[in-house]
């Protein structure tokens, strides 16, 4: 997605300010240093500043399609280095290994709806007495 170019509104209201002053008087001095040309001259200044910023954008935009494209190429060029080296020298090989693949036979196989071993699993049923209440404890009965 290519970034958002700038554009100044100061700089549009600029030009229009100047345009109006300059239909006052193309050589108006109002003192202190304010003259249309040194107006004109920063006018331009900003504008040459703009252009040169939304290039860079531009050449930003570039660089980072190209390293996408190049990051893409060199996933790709990286698997099928290890494919080749399983054909070569096998999934369960210590190359493989070595080359960033997990060996065949030291890969986990998680089995699915495993139940914990006997001793983490809590006792789920419990023990009744004759009068009906649970683990011994005696019931009150009224007579």
């Amino acid at each position: 997605m290519a970034r958002r170019k700038r554009t100044s509104i100061v700089l549009e209201k600029a030009v229009r300010r100047a345009a109006g002053i300059n239909s006052i008087d193309p050589s108006l001095d109002l003192g202190n240093g304010l003259t249309l040309t040194a107006f004109s001259t920063l006018i331009e200044t900003m504008r040459t500043r703009e252009n040169a910023y939304n290039s860079a954008l531009s050449h930003l935009d570039k660089l980072y399609r190209e390293m996408l494209e190049t990051e893409s190429e060199l996933g790709d060029i990286a698997e099928h280095m290890l494919m080749a080296v399983a054909t070569r020298y096998g999934k369960s090989s210590v190359e493989y290994g070595m080359a960033g693949g997990v060996p065949k036979n030291h890969r986990r196989k998680a089995l699915r709806g495993e139940l914990p071993t006997p001793t983490q699993q809590p006792s789920l049923v419990a023990s009744v007495d004759g009068n009906g209440s649970k683990n011994g404890n005696k019931a009150t009965t009224t007579k």
